[in-house]
């Protein structure tokens, strides 16, 4: 499944990137609303989530012609334009969804999750399975297996374990992971981290290859 992003503020647009690839997303960038759109119609998009106050091309009009050349193209408003009357312009142009900024990015992938279900790719049926070691994760399935154990996975969980897995035997510290999976604007001193992992390692049993680096982050060993 492809998602293009229509962002112009470049820490959020990664931010919102780095999340979705994590759950098994392919994802674009666009920095502005001419090549928001030109990406957008070009025919590779599943889902696309834009912003509004955008540098050359508003995102209503963008959204505009957006729905008049592919209409049955899903797009997600982000905006910190939050009033009533702009969301309201936003539907009648066939926006599938309005989020306003500052947004929980749990929100986000929830409601994009819906769009996307709801309209699926050529590829939707296929599933991404990402093996480490004795550890299998079933990013589609959303489960993890090592050997014969399996569990079902939170969307926490399958995040943390679809960062770590995508980069095995490399070090993945808390700060990214805290970033990626529990949003830009968590705090730094949680633990939240910390607990999801003696989580899994407690389901997933002593053989499942995640190591700890201490006071750093935490490895998949291969």
């Amino acid at each position: 499944m492809r998602i293009l992003i229509v962002e112009d503020e470049a820490r959020i647009g990664a931010f919102l990137a780095r999340a979705f690839e994590a759950e098994g997303f392919a994802v674009e960038l666009a920095a502005d609303g001419e090549r928001g759109l030109a990406r957008a119609v070009a025919g590779a998009t599943d889902l696309v989530i834009l912003d509004l106050m955008l540098p050359g091309r508003d995102g209503l009009d963008v959204l505009a012609e957006i729905q008049r050349r592919l209409p049955e193209l899903p797009v997600l408003i982000l905006s910190a334009r939050s009033d009533l009357a702009t969301k309201l312009r936003g539907f009648e142009l066939g926006a599938v969804d309005y989020v306003a900024k500052p947004f929980a990015l749990d929100e986000v992938l929830a409601r994009a999750r819906v769009q996307l279900r709801r309209a699926p790719s050529a590829g939707a049926g296929e599933g991404t399975m990402l093996r480490v070691g004795r550890l299998v994760l079933d990013v589609a399935g959303r489960q993890a297996r090592v050997g014969d154990t399996m569990t079902d996975l939170s969307d926490r969980e399958l995040r943390w374990l679809r960062v770590v897995m995508a980069h095995v035997g490399e070090v993945v510290s808390r700060e990214r992971l805290l970033a990626e999976v529990w949003g830009y604007d968590f705090d730094p001193r949680s633990n939240v981290v910390d607990v999801c992992v003696r989580r899994l390692r407690r389901r997933l049993g002593p053989q499942a290859p995640i190591e700890t680096v201490r006071n750093v982050g935490y490895r998949a060993a291969a």
